[in-house]
């Protein structure tokens, strides 16, 4: 039963970052738009990402559940020692919502509305950015359980160009989602051109933040091309990721959404697989050599039991719902566009 929960553990990081991740890539999209395309871009993408808005922050719960009822180690070690990006990111997701609701429901329109904005598209861009440290500084072994100090223990336990490179790489990822999903919501041919023209550029700014990853990973003794291509599995994952890559520069000018949506999340999956086979089922990697292992330490065998049962049965209720949810956002949209 425990492989079922690191399933959904898994399952639930991927579906974070492509859909929360492409609602946090709107907001970064909208900072590097002008102002005359500005309106026109954030009702493209508030409609390409409306169908999943209320669901995103849910797939972040479910792992964070996981992580305190079936590995309690691992999620005591993660919010002791990773508790400033952890509050940054949260603070982030506070911040972005409540300013998304007060720009857009505000009953009174005045001056505050720009600061809303501002708010908005800063937290969308420090949310992801958070993120990635947290998720950086699980593996690269700069969590010191024997620290004696602050600074140490709280401080370069997550802050290190490896953890920033990879921020960065998690904005441009946000962005490049954000993009993808918008080109098939856009009626407009000019702004169907402009939003594929947005994806393209995206994809080389991803692949150089993704160079910079690796840059400091060589430059802090990571050894993150050993993880990746030392598997075969991890090498056909970069393949076949690259491969789809290629197929996506063929289809961005061909009108083809739902093929470029899924290709973008097919991309993004691949990484992420990548990044993590090669050392599962150790989770975080510690100072000194020692690991934080899904299997070595789960909760007890009642209780993981109990959580994969409860995890099976949930999804009957969930995925459907979601799925409505979808269905009912697309079919609003299409029902307003005839009229």
């Amino acid at each position: 039963m425990v492989y079922v929960v690191i399933i959904f553990l898994w399952t639930a990081i991927l579906l974070y970052i492509l859909l929360g991740g492409a609602d946090y890539g709107a907001g970064i999209i909208e900072l590097f738009t002008s102002k005359g395309n500005r309106h026109r871009t954030r009702k493209n993408m508030y409609e390409a990402i409306g169908p999943v808005w209320e669901a995103n922050h849910m797939w972040l719960i479910i792992v964070i559940v996981i992580l305190f009822v079936g590995f309690p180690k691992i999620y005591t070690t993660v919010s002791i020692y990773l508790h400033i990006p952890l509050v940054c990111m949260l603070m982030g997701i506070i911040a972005r919502g409540t300013a998304f609701v007060f720009r857009n429901y505000d009953a009174v329109k005045d001056d505050m509305q720009r600061v809303y904005t501002r708010i908005f598209i800063v937290s969308s861009v420090l949310t992801p950015f958070f993120l990635g440290i947290i998720a950086a500084s699980a593996v690269s072994s700069q969590i010191d359980l024997r620290a004696q100090d602050f600074v140490s223990a709280y401080i370069y336990s997550w802050l290190s160009w490896f953890s920033i490179a990879v921020g960065i790489f998690t904005v441009t990822i946000c962005a490049y989602l954000a993009a993808v999903f918008i080109i098939g919501q856009a009626e407009d041919e000019a702004d169907r051109k402009l939003f594929t023209r947005k994806a393209r550029y995206l994809i080389f700014i991803v692949m150089g933040a993704g160079a910079l990853v690796f840059l400091a990973a060589h430059f802090e003794h990571i050894p993150l091309l050993h993880w990746i291509f030392s598997d075969v599995p991890g090498t056909i994952a970069i393949i076949l990721a690259t491969i789809s890559l290629v197929i996506m520069f063929y289809y961005l000018n061909r009108n083809a959404p739902v093929l470029l949506r899924l290709l973008a999340g097919f991309q993004v999956a691949m990484i992420l697989f990548a990044a993590t086979y090669s050392h599962f089922p150790d989770i975080i990697l510690l100072k000194g050599g020692q690991n934080l292992s899904l299997l070595t330490h789960q909760g007890e065998f009642k209780t993981i039991q109990a959580l994969g049962y409860a995890l099976l049965i949930g999804s009957i209720f969930i995925l459907p719902a979601l799925g409505y949810l979808i269905y009912s956002f697309q079919k609003k949209g299409s029902a307003t566009a005839e009229h």
